[in-house]
């Protein structure tokens, strides 16, 4: 059977790459989206095998949207396919739930390598992360990658913010009201001890919220 994939990137020439590497591995592309919300969307309405995207995507980052699409499906597998290097991200991914974390200097073999093994019902760490994201997740179980004391839905308000979208742009993107954006904005402001949205949007980069 047809393994059938989902892909989610921000860069249209990063998904034309990979449509043609897995059209010539025999795979499905069942859809390619450039955001978070809308691979949220797109996974519970294509129902793929598996997701292959970034982490860093606008509106809603790839390790947001794989928790909440974890909640409405645990068994979905989500391989990240990141610009980003270093453990501390792999490390938050596999916490999140991820399968597999590869980096984007990847090569073909390197990616259908991944595809099969998580198919297989195992994890895929790219070589090179393998050993430090093994005693990160060890060393610290439980560990979720989320940073303290926020909940979904402000983390959610935080990236958009630190996007530089305002209330109003916000609201329409969650489909709440201005007033509750700005009471979200605050109370974040107030839980981390900032006081600008300049100060925010710096918080939220560091911690990998918005890239």
């Amino acid at each position: 059977m047809t393994t059938r994939v989902l892909l989610a990137d921000d860069h249209k020439v990063v998904l034309q790459g990979l449509q043609r590497i897995l059209d010539r591995a025999e795979f499905e592309v069942v859809g390619a989206v450039s955001d978070g919300r809308a691979l949220v969307e797109a996974e519970a309405r294509l129902k793929p095998d598996l997701i292959v995207a970034d982490i860093s995507m606008p509106l809603l980052n790839g390790v947001e949207a794989l928790r909440q699409i974890l909640r409405h499906n645990p068994r979905a597998r989500l391989i990240f396919l990141s610009m980003h290097p270093e453990a501390v991200y792999a490390t938050e991914a596999m916490n999140a739930g991820a399968k597999g974390y590869l980096i984007k200097s990847a090569d073909d073999a390197e990616l259908i390598a991944a595809i099969d093994t998580v198919m297989a019902g195992d994890i895929y760490i790219t070589p090179s992360l393998e050993g430090s994201v093994l005693h990160r997740l060890k060393n610290r179980p439980g560990a979720s990658g989320e940073p303290p004391a926020l909940t979904a839905r402000q983390r959610e308000v935080l990236q958009l913010l630190a996007e530089g979208k305002s209330a109003k742009e916000i609201a329409g993107v969650l489909n709440i009201s201005d007033r509750t954006v700005e009471f979200h904005k605050y109370r974040i402001m107030e839980i981390l001890g900032i006081r600008t949205v300049a100060g925010l949007a710096a918080y939220a980069v560091k911690s990998r919220i918005a890239g």
